[in-house]
């Protein structure tokens, strides 16, 4: 109707119109389009004000019409490795973020399987993975913000570069003597020894503490205190998938790994008496006379543990540094002590009265038996037959200073202190 030409904030009038001319155009509108115009009452402003009148006020102090509400911000969700990121990075968290919101939820899952978990900050706007995801692996990462729809993005992670892995000893389900250590042996050298051995454990059922100690930079042990109890269960968790052991250099194990200790035995050479006392379970299972090292190639004195058993094996003395003094190619009912190369063994080739009364031997412990190693009556076989891997066997009044602990699985030699101050934690 043109209104808003005749009404203006100095109150002036416009175009020759009077005051009566504008009241008579009034007039004639009818009563109901009144609702949509300021008619300069108390009323009509106070409606202006609080943002119900939709019209222009009339008089001349009627204020401006009122501006419309903008409209609520939508919430904006990021993702932290970008949607569609091919080669990210592992070896940081996933995180997703919200702006003008709070998230509901998220999750992201692998192409693998696995899933990441993690939690919200205070203020609920931001997500972090509790753990980094895994190398090689395409993730799926699905978010919904408060009274939104949810947003999904995906990525995949690069590969590593160079990789190591953990041989470990035992082998899983295997059954060992009480004195078998967790002994692992990387392939590359590890530098960062702290994170490496805080992504492995060593767990037991009855339950025991357990400590690992670093020889070298190739090889970590985990032992208890004490032997193993006999019927001790064994878990071998090893997480070092993506661990960075060294520049550049990242682990791709991730799995568990079971062992028992079965009954205990504990044999007991005296090289003095040259006699061996066999022990289970704390009573005497057997004695049998034995031969040591002579007085050139002395036995080492410790503790041992038996790391290898053959029924019949070759031994040759160049192997040991003694150059063409023996080649023996059916040494029976072998068991290997030290990794240089010590064995309690059969011995058909030396005459049975030297047995329990003379040390011939190059530095071996050795018991009669029978060439071909068939004869289950002779001592070699008995002995043999009585023992399992991790059996220990305790050396003593050789003549030799004690066996290193990293000279086979002889960690038991170092004392409880000595042992807990190779670890790398």
């Amino acid at each position: 109707m043109g209104v808003s030409h005749i009404s203006n904030r100095s109150g002036k009038q416009q175009g020759g119109w009077s005051r009566r001319g504008i009241l008579g155009v009034l007039g004639a509108v009818p009563a109901v389009a009144l609702t949509g115009c300021g008619s300069g009452s108390a009323d009509a402003s106070e409606n202006t004000a609080t943002g119900t009148g939709t019209g222009t006020g009339t008089g001349t102090s009627g204020p401006e019409s009122a501006k419309a509400s903008p409209a609520a911000e939508e919430p904006v969700i990021s993702f932290s490795p970008a949607d569609g990121t091919r080669k990210a990075a592992f070896t940081g968290p996933v995180e997703v973020t919200v702006t003008d919101g709070t998230l509901a939820s998220v999750t992201v899952t692998g192409n693998d399987g696995s899933t990441l978990a993690g939690s919200l900050d205070a203020a609920g706007t931001t997500w972090t993975s509790a753990a980094h995801p895994y190398s090689g692996t395409k993730y799926t990462v699905t978010a919904r913000a408060q009274g939104a729809a949810a947003r999904t993005a995906t990525f995949t992670t690069r590969a590593p570069g160079e990789t190591f892995v953990g041989r470990f000893t035992p082998e899983a389900n295997s059954t060992s003597g009480v004195g078998m250590p967790v002994s692992i042996n990387f392939s590359h050298a590890v530098s960062d020894k702290a994170a490496v051995q805080k992504a492995i454990t060593v767990t037991a059922e009855p339950a025991v503490e357990i400590v690992g100690h670093w020889f070298g930079d190739t090889r970590l042990d985990f032992r208890p205190r004490t032997y193993w109890a006999a019927g001790t269960t064994i878990t071998l968790a090893l997480r070092l998938k993506d661990v960075e052991g060294t520049d550049g250099v990242y682990g791709t194990q991730s799995k568990d790994v079971t062992f028992r200790i079965g009954r205990a035995q504990i044999s007991t050479v005296d090289l003095r008496a040259k006699k061996m006392t066999v022990e289970r379970g704390g009573t005497t299972l057997a004695t049998y006379p034995v031969t040591g090292g002579d007085g050139d190639h002395t036995t080492w004195s410790g503790i041992m543990v038996i790391s290898e058993r053959f029924r019949e094996t070759r031994m040759e003395s160049s192997t040991v540094g003694l150059g063409d003094e023996y080649d023996i190619s059916d040494v029976p009912h072998a068991q290997r002590l030290t990794t240089s190369g010590t064995f309690i063994h059969g011995n058909y080739w030396a005459a049975s009265s030297v047995f329990g009364s003379r040390n011939t031997s190059h530095g071996c412990v050795g018991l009669h038996d029978a060439k071909g190693a068939d004869d289950p009556s002779v001592a070699g076989s008995a002995f043999y037959a009585s023992s399992m891997l991790g059996d220990v066997v305790v050396v003593k009044n050789s003549g030799e200073r004690t066996v290193d602990p990293a000279n086979g699985l002889n960690g038991w030699n170092l004392s409880w202190a000595d042992w807990r101050a190779g670890s790398a934690l």
